[in-house]
């Protein structure tokens, strides 16, 4: 970490709760002050830690967003407003923040982080946060990490389910020895989440920054920590380091893990279509089990054996592919494109979109 820093009187003010623990004391804040943490993401993961970071006093915050607040983050991003609409999330950030803990030093970066910019942003900074939403940038930030040497606080939400890791700490294992691949149950796409999920999970996340500036109690290290909202259950699942994922020297395309867009319909303008006498072979993805309980006729081929299975999907028709929410499918999709089978479609929300 950065070099010891003094505290103004102010500042031994502002500090004094955390002063006051023997664990931190004024020496702790003083490393809190000294230290260089970069955020990606604003968003409803971002907001949390970065609020929580400002309070704590870390002297220096680089944020990376290239986003706009629309209205559809307030549900659960607090640090924006109405008034904040359509302006980048990461200046307005800064702003907010700056009148939050004028004590502190806090840099925007409204740009896309790419694998050319990447590894130049995170130079002057001690530590990264990866509150990102997707693959492509999770892969990204973390081979930036491992090439720099930095350790990475990781976090994720989906629906009623986070997750939060440090990876790369002391030599320990990084993102990709926790998902060699991406989820086959996620994409880039947006989904539901509850509100206040992003804000247990971003608190756990500034947490462990903390800890790990402070060289503080148990580093999530080699540990996945799982919140559900619904239950209140905590789980902390342990891994191992795969030495091959510390030989990487260089960063993959940003788009690398994302998933092509995939032509969608509604289920409504799928019947509309049924009516004006419109044929369409339909493939349901999901598991065997999920097609017991519900379906709309077609061909079942779990998304798993999807590959191994392509002969036995007719293709004079358009294909109609649909699972259960639209994310499996729209991988299925996008595997059919690839093995040369065109003129799909994506069910958009799965079967669980369809209006009784």
């Amino acid at each position: 970490m950065s070099q010891q820093v003094t505290l103004t009187p102010s500042e031994q003010t502002r500090y004094s709760r955390h002063i006051l623990l023997p664990e931190i004391g004024e020496a702790g804040v003083q490393k809190l002050k000294a230290a260089k943490v970069l955020v990606i993401g604003a968003g409803g993961l971002g907001c949390p830690v970065l609020q929580y970071l400002t309070a704590a006093g870390v002297g220096t915050i680089g944020i990376v967003d290239f986003d706009k607040v629309e209205e559809s983050n307030l549900q659960r991003q607090i640090l924006f407003a109405m008034a904040d609409i359509g302006y980048l999330k990461a200046d307005v950030a800064r702003e907010k923040l700056k009148q939050q803990n004028p004590f502190i030093k806090i840099i925007s970066y409204p740009v896309r982080l790419t694998s050319d910019n990447a590894l130049a942003i995170l130079t002057d900074f001690d530590l990264v946060i990866d509150g990102s939403d997707n693959f492509s940038t999770r892969y990204l930030v973390n081979d930036a990490c491992v090439i720099s040497n930095k350790p990475l606080i990781f976090g994720s939400i989906f629906k009623f389910e986070g997750q939060v890791s440090v990876f790369n700490y002391k030599n320990g294992p990084t993102y990709r020895c926790l998902y060699p691949e991406p989820s086959e149950l996620a994409s880039c796409s947006e989904v539901g989440v509850l509100g206040v999920l992003p804000g247990l999970i971003g608190m756990y996340m500034a947490n462990e920054v903390i800890k790990v500036i402070l060289d503080l109690g148990e580093i999530l290290s080699g540990k996945l920590l799982v919140l559900n909202a619904l239950s209140l259950t905590h789980h902390i699942f342990s891994f191992t380091a795969n030495p091959s994922n510390k030989q990487i020297n260089s960063l993959p395309e940003t788009d690398e893990y994302c998933l092509a867009p995939i032509p969608e319909i509604t289920y409504s303008e799928f019947q509309e279509r049924l009516i004006e006498g419109e044929e369409f072979t339909i493939l349901d993805v999901r598991e065997t089990h999920e097609h017991a309980r519900q379906n709309i006729g077609g061909i079942l081929i779990p998304l798993g054996q999807l590959e191994k299975s392509l002969q036995k999907i007719p293709q004079t028709l358009p294909i109609l592919v649909h699972c259960q929410s639209g994310a499996r499918s729209q991988k299925a999709a996008q595997i059919l494109i690839t093995n040369g089978i065109s003129n799909v479609l994506n069910l958009k929300g799965g079967l669980g979109a369809i209006k009784e």
